[in-house]
């Protein structure tokens, strides 16, 4: 007995996780080598001696030998039970303590203050507060409610409990408090959110001069933590004596946590010299660092550490080295990773859905989310958070749809996460009006459900839309973010809304976000767009730091006004090495749109191919065929274009056609066009729109048939610019049926270029009453005209002598429209006029103008002189006509034919005799026509064309007929000096 009492006592003076397990197993062994002897001498039972056997069985935590000695005890003693239930606490059993707690109690052993701790501890740990107090009140009846042991235990059995006002009543009545009644009580304010409280307490700990413990040192770090106190929590961590694990992992985590990836790195780093081993919960945090800071170098390492210790296969540490890899842009080293993991959960497959969501891989989203399900995982609101944004991404809205419906099936249609992936999905994919109804279905709408519906409206371009709900938004009390007002503010550069552009500025000021990166970028743009660029320049002055981003929106405001400031601002970046991106070179080469500007375009070009930036980038790629277009440099274009590598992106290809055609070379438009198609490139609505307008300037109603089946074939019949270039085509081509069919069968008319394009299509084609009555449908579905519908509508006017209902019209756009005139306008008004008789009105017109009047009113007014032979206001505006374009043939050829009109003979001689001194040429007429496959042009006087002297043969041939029936060629009276 003496030797067990001995072995007991050297165990009772360790914690039982502390002693080494040989000596654990030598005291047992020892034991049992008394237990038998004392079996076979047949007294162990009775006396102290069982008593003793049960207690170093129970330290030594020989479980099974100590439950089958205690149940053979005959007279089982307090340090028995105690025993046992001791055991079975630290062995994690709490049930089992409450057990045999009521087996003690109705065995008639009266339990001590130190039975009532244990059992307490283990109520805590169940949460079993009703059991709790139960014991409670045994404790008061048995007068140890004073004792520190019991004190400590029921302060932390109703501090885990929740609740806080009888531990707080306990713990302010304790006569002596002990370290671990102060860190019961702490952590109990830790569990119920009150860290400020819990750190309150160990202000006062540290007052009343206890020491705290490791784990109260742990629970305040924790508490500080979750305040975002971080100074606290580091200067608190320095202050502790022997730093566990978890205190290193606190500080890891809070810090990575918190936005301080650089710190949460440190502490990894000092907490490896300390020699501390690290855990999956360190290396899970300090990735998240590292992801935060796309460090990859850093991740590398801890991979590496990972690999040391063995943790590189557990399922949490290899979720978190997806997600670093993925933020890092490696999601091949992600998918490695991935693959090499046996372990699998659905928070795994989630890091790599996510990595791929972030990286633009939706179409490898798509397959992960079928063998994720294939392997028999389900979906969370994250896994569907992610497949919704891949279809989001690739505008797989009838896929949304189907998700939609597993969604609802599965009940995650109320979570919130899953709620505003769907107004995601649907808002990008074109369906707005479902976008909507979804919106109105999430009831607890945080900011991310306001800014994806409203990002939604600004991409659509209803900004009226966008405005509603932002203002509905800010009625409801919900703070805008960046992000909402980063939209909002797009809005209002869109409309140039300079007055609600300030009113949003106000707001982010207020919210204290003027500065912040992309508000504060966004609010460049706004001011920049809307042509306050002093303004804008405030902007940036005022933020704290300049990123590539803000200057950006400043480089692309000054650049379209200012090219020069533009580019002394991209100097201050490369001063300031902030690096330029592709946006910042496309800005500047947007901005050289002019031949004088082409040598700035060329010295642009230069740098980006000495920075190695991909010149087959959309946006460089695109801005550099546009700057070598508007310069009408069309050879350095196409050299370009070749020099691109393949396949060439849709967008590359359509600024080549687009450009080709703007440059008067519709023809080889139309060859690089069929040369796209050939290529098998997809087209889009930019391609079919800049074929169409070739198709148009050509007259090539054959090559516009065959785009218009195409067009059919792929669906974007039903897109409205592409059927708005139906129209002009057919229009142009002088087919006006089917151009009038292609805008009855528009779906949508929202646009005021649809309506523009069949109005001006009806007023060319001398179809005056069609036009008028379609601008007259126009204002009845409300879409309000622009500059180019009045030009349409005053055209039809004119050709339909339409006089005082133009004259109406002209007013209505400049009084009720507010429109200033354009000089095409006054043109057209002269035109009307001046063609049905009334010179003298025109004259006055052309008098009260508030501008110079150009060439074109001047050449109208000519025009219409020349039809009524009036020779004195003729002779004046052909005057003002040779003073604005000395060298244009049109008013010396107009004007002498009118005075050969009224046989003014020395006046047309005048006239030639000033031409030849002037070296002034008329240019000679064109025409082409389509035969089977090949456009033939004709221009008066040349004798180029492969077939000229038969169809010289054949004109021979009619021109005697045409006289036999009385059609007599008009010619100018200049036709014959032409050489």
């Amino acid at each position: 007995m003496q030797n067990c009492l001995q072995k007991s006592k050297q165990v009772k003076t360790h914690s039982l996780f502390d002693e080494i397990p040989q000596r654990l197993s030598q005291f047992s062994t020892t034991n049992k080598i008394i237990h038998a002897q004392s079996l076979k001498l047949g007294f162990w039972s009775k006396g102290v001696l069982g008593n003793v056997i049960v207690d170093l069985y129970a330290k030594c935590a020989d479980v099974d030998y100590a439950e089958r000695a205690f149940k053979q005890l005959e007279d089982k003693d307090i340090l028995a039970w105690n025993s046992i239930l001791s055991m079975h606490s630290k062995q994690g059993f709490p049930h089992l303590v409450v057990k045999y707690f009521g087996l003690l109690w109705n065995s008639g052993v009266w339990p001590n203050e130190f039975t009532f701790a244990i059992v307490l501890s283990s109520c805590a740990r169940l949460e079993m507060v009703k059991c709790g107090r139960q014991v409670h009140c045994n404790v008061v009846k048995m007068g140890f409610e004073s004792i520190s042991y019991c004190e400590g235990a029921l302060i932390g059995m109703y501090a885990k409990c929740n609740f806080l006002t009888d531990a707080r009543s306990i713990f302010d009545g304790a006569v002596e408090l002990d370290k671990v009644s102060w860190t019961s009580m702490i952590g109990g304010y830790i569990k119920v959110g009150l860290p400020e409280e819990a750190v309150k307490l160990f202000q006062e700990m540290e007052k009343v001069g206890q020491e705290p413990d490791q784990v109260a040192f742990v629970t305040v770090i924790n508490a500080y933590v979750d305040l975002g106190r971080l100074e606290n929590a580091s200067d608190l961590f320095s202050r502790m004596p022997n730093r566990n694990v978890v205190a290193w992992n606190l500080m890891i985590s809070g810090h990575a946590k918190g936005g301080y990836g650089v710190e949460a790195i440190e502490f990894f780093q000092n907490m490896r010299k300390a020699g501390i081993k690290s855990t999956r919960s360190t290396l899970g945090s300090v990735l998240s660092a590292i992801a935060s800071l796309a460090a990859l170098d850093f991740g590398l390492l801890v991979h590496a550490e990972a690999l040391k210790q063995g943790l590189h296969s557990n399922v949490y540490v290899g979720s978190s080295l997806v997600s670093m890899y993925a933020k890092c842009g490696k999601m091949e080293a992600a998918k490695k990773v991935f693959d090499t993991l046996n372990e699998q959960n659905v928070v795994l497959w989630n890091a790599m859905l996510g990595g791929y969501v972030q990286n633009g891989y939706a179409n490898e989203v798509m397959e992960l989310f079928f063998n994720m399900k294939s392997c028999g995982f389900y979906p969370d609101d994250f896994t569907y958070s992610s497949i919704l944004s891949a279809c989001a991404c690739l505008k797989y809205l009838d896929l949304g749809r189907q998700l939609h419906s597993v969604i609802i099936k599965n009940k995650f249609a109320s979570n919130l996460f899953v709620g505003n992936a769907l107004v995601d999905m649907y808002a990008k994919s074109g369906a707005l009006e479902d976008a909507r109804q979804q919106f109105e279905l999430i009831r607890n709408r945080d900011n991310v459900s306001w800014n994806v519906i409203i990002v939604g409206y600004v991409q659509e371009e209803d900004e009226v839309e966008a405005f509603h709900l932002f203002r509905r938004m800010n009625l409801l009390g919900i703070l805008p973010d960046e992000v909402s007002l980063a939209s909002i503010l797009s809005a209002c550069a869109s409309v140039r809304g300079l007055e609600q552009g300030k009113q949003v500025h106000c707001l982010s000021v207020k919210t204290g976000q003027e500065t912040k990166l992309y508000s504060g970028s966004s609010l460049i743009d706004m001011y920049a767009k809307c042509g306050a660029i002093d303004s804008a320049h405030k902007i940036l002055a005022c933020m704290p730091e300049r990123s590539v981003v803000s200057m950006n929106a400043l480089i692309a405001g000054y650049a379209q006004i200012n090219l020069e400031q533009a580019v002394n601002l991209f100097r201050d970046m490369l001063v300031e090495g902030i690096n330029s991106t592709e946006i910042t070179f496309a800005s500047l080469l947007d901005a050289c749109h002019e031949q004088q500007k082409l040598n700035l375009g060329r010295q642009i070009h230069c740098l980006i191919l000495k920075m190695g930036l991909q010149l087959d980038d959309e946006f460089l790629g695109v801005s550099l065929l546009g700057m070598y277009m508007n310069s009408l440099r069309t050879t350095d274009a196409s050299v370009l274009f070749s020099e691109f590598s393949n396949p060439k992106s849709a967008v590359v290809w359509t600024a080549m056609i687009s450009g080709l055609s703007q440059n008067d070379c519709s023809v080889g438009a139309l060859q690089l066009y069929k040369e796209m198609r050939s290529c098998n490139v997809l087209l889009d609505q930019a391609t079919f729109v800049s074929a169409l307008r070739a198709c148009a300037v050509v007259s090539s109603i054959k090559d516009g048939r065959e785009t218009h089946s195409l067009i059919f074939h792929t669906g974007f019949d039903s897109d409205e610019l592409t059927s708005s270039a139906l129209v002009d085509m057919y229009a142009k081509c002088g087919d006006v049926k089917s151009s009038m069919q292609v805008f009855k069968e528009m779906s949508r008319k929202k646009d005021v270029i649809s309506w523009n394009s069949m109005i001006v299509g009806f007023a060319k084609n001398g179809y005056a009453e069609d036009a008028l009555r379609v601008f007259d449908e126009m204002k009845q579905s409300h879409v309000t005209p622009d500059d180019v519908t009045f030009l349409g509508v005053l055209t039809a006017c004119s050709h339909s002598g339409r006089v005082s209902e133009g004259r109406l019209i002209f007013d209505l756009m400049v009084n009720l429209y507010g429109m200033q005139p354009r000089a095409d306008h006054c043109a057209c008004m002269v035109d009307l006029l001046g063609r049905w008789g009334s010179l003298k009105e025109a004259e006055e017109f052309i008098n009260k103008l508030n501008f110079e009047p150009d060439a074109k009113v001047w050449a109208t007014m000519l025009g219409a002189c020349r039809i009524h032979g009036d020779d004195i206001r003729g002779q004046q505006a052909a005057e003002k006509l040779i003073e604005l374009e000395p060298q244009n043939s049109s008013p010396y050829v107009l004007l002498s034919n009118i005075y050969a009109a009224s046989g003014n003979w020395d006046e047309v001689n005048t006239l030639r005799r000033e031409m030849r001194e002037k070296g002034v040429k008329k240019l000679p007429g064109c025409s082409w026509i389509v035969v089977g496959q090949e456009t033939n042009m004709f221009v008066a006087g040349d004798k180029s064309h492969h077939s000229a002297s038969e169809i010289d043969a054949v004109l021979k041939d009619l021109t005697p007929l045409m006289r036999e029936n009385d059609y007599v060629v008009q010619l100018d009276f200049f036709g014959d000096d032409e050489e």
